[in-house]
C-alpha cells in the first residue's frame, strides 16, 4: 500500500486531510426531524477518527411531501437548522469537513408520515415504480416549490457554515424518479430523452449555484440501480453515460458521488473501470466511488430485498482501491457500514492494524455511536 488514500484533497477552496468519505447512512434518530446531541456525538465521532468528509444522513428539504420515513432529520425549520448548526460547530472543531445530503423521497412516500399526514406522495408522473402508481404527478408549480426548497436548503447550509452539499439523486427517490425513463413518462420539458430527464435536476443545480456562488461545492449523488429495482439501469454504455452525465455538468456539478451496491465491479463490458471510473473519465469531474467499501458483500441482500445482515471483512480490496486512487480513476472513497460499526475505521487501515478491523452487523443500526 502507498497510502494514496491519505493523501490530500483539494477542490477549490474546500481542502480534505484524506480521501475517506462518511456515506450518508439513514438513522431515523432525529425525534421531532430536528438534530440532536447523539446526532451531534455521532458525527463529530467520527470527524475525530479523521474521517476526511461527512456526507450527512439524508435531510429532507422544506416541502411537504418531501419526509418518507420516521424521525429523519429535517433541513428546514428554525429549530432543525439550529441543531444542524451545531452540528456542523462540533465536526469542525474536531477537524472534520461536512456536507448535509439534501433529499425529497418522491414517488416513496406514504401518506402516514410527517409533516402532514394527508400529503400524499409527489412524483414525475405519479408512480413509485414502473406501472404502480402512488400519489400524483407534479404541476409545474409543484415543480417550482421543490425546486426552491433544495436552493433555499443549500443557501441555508452555507450560512450555517457546511462545507458544501450534496444532492440525493439515486436510489429512486425525487430526483432519479425524473432521471428513469420508467418512472419519468413525461411529455413536457421535464420527460423525453436521456438529456431532458436531467431537466430537473440541473434547474436546481443552477439555482444553487446562482444564490451560494460558484466556490460553494455541488455533490450529486446518483445510481443505475434502483431500490425499486436492483437491475435498473439509466444508461447501458459509455455513450449513454455521457449524454447523461454532459447536462448536469454543464448546470455546475462540482463532484458525482456514483453509488453501486459493490464498488469493485466493472459499470460496463471490456473495462475494468467502474462506474466512478466511467464518470471521472467521460466528464473530468472528480468522482466519488462507494459499495460495500472493506466489506466482502454487498450491503443489499437481493433474495431478501432488505439490508444484509452482516458482512465480513474485505482488506483485500485496500491494494485496489489504492490502484486506482494512484491512476487517478476516481478520486475519493465512501465508506458506509465500517464507519458505522466503526468510528476509529479509518485509523484501523493507515496503520494496517487489519486483525482489529470489525465485521459488520446490523446490530450497529440500533444505536446512534
Amino acid at each position: 500500500m502507498t497510502q494514496a488514500l491519505f493523501e490530500p484533497f483539494e477542490l477549490g477552496g474546500l481542502r480534505l486531510k484524506n480521501r475517506v468519505v462518511m456515506a450518508p447512512m439513514t438513522r431515523s434518530s432525529s425525534p421531532g426531524h430536528v438534530p440532536n446531541e447523539h446526532n451531534l456525538a455521532y458525527y463529530q465521532r467520527r470527524a475525530a477518527n479523521d474521517v476526511g468528509l461527512i456526507i450527512t444522513e439524508g435531510t429532507c428539504v422544506g416541502h411537504q411531501a418531501a419526509n418518507g420515513y420516521p424521525d429523519v432529520p429535517f433541513f428546514s425549520g428554525d429549530e432543525a437548522l439550529a441543531g444542524w448548526q451545531k452540528v456542523v460547530a462540533a465536526v469542525h472543531q474536531a477537524g472534520g469537513r461536512i456536507m448535509p445530503q439534501l433529499w425529497h423521497v418522491g414517488g416513496v412516500r406514504k401518506d402516514c408520515l410527517q409533516p402532514d399526514e394527508s400529503v400524499p406522495a409527489y412524483s414525475p408522473s405519479g408512480l413509485l415504480s414502473p406501472n404502480k402508481p402512488n400519489g400524483v404527478a407534479m404541476s409545474q408549480q409543484d415543480i417550482d416549490e421543490v425546486t426552491e426548497a433544495f436552493v433555499q436548503a443549500a443557501v441555508d447550509a452555507r450560512q450555517l457554515g457546511f462545507d458544501g452539499v450534496e444532492l440525493h439523486g439515486a436510489h429512486g427517490y425525487l430526483l432519479d424518479q425524473f432521471f428513469w425513463k420508467k418512472t419519468n413518462l413525461r411529455t413536457d420539458r421535464y420527460g423525453g430523452d436521456i438529456e431532458a430527464r436531467t431537466t430537473f435536476a440541473a434547474d436546481i443545480i443552477r439555482g444553487i449555484k446562482k444564490r451560494t456562488g460558484e466556490e460553494f461545492p455541488v455533490v450529486l449523488r446518483f445510481s443505475q440501480w434502483k431500490l425499486q429495482d436492483y437491475n435498473a439501469r439509466l444508461a447501458d454504455n459509455p455513450k449513454e453515460l455521457k449524454r447523461f452525465l454532459q447536462p448536469l455538468v454543464d448546470a455546475g456539478v462540482d463532484v458525482f458521488h456514483c453509488s453501486t451496491r459493490r464498488f469493485w465491479e466493472p459499470e460496463f463490458d471490456g473495462s475494468e473501470l467502474n462506474l466512478a471510473g466511467w464518470t471521472k473519465k467521460l466528464t473530468g469531474k472528480p468522482t466519488i466511488t462507494v459499495g460495500s467499501v472493506g466489506l466482502d458483500g454487498g450491503f443489499v441482500d437481493e433474495d431478501k430485498r432488505g439490508m444484509a445482515a452482516e458482512s465480513g471483512v474485505s482488506t483485500g480490496q485496500f491494494a485496489r482501491i489504492e490502484r486506482s486512487l494512484q491512476a487517478a480513476e476516481y478520486d475519493l472513497v465512501a465508506v458506509g457500514r465500517c464507519l458505522l460499526q466503526d468510528p476509529q475505521w479509518v485509523h484501523k487501515v493507515r496503520d494496517q492494524q487489519f486483525d482489529d478491523m470489525q465485521p459488520y452487523s446490523a446490530e450497529a443500526l440500533k444505536t446512534l455511536y
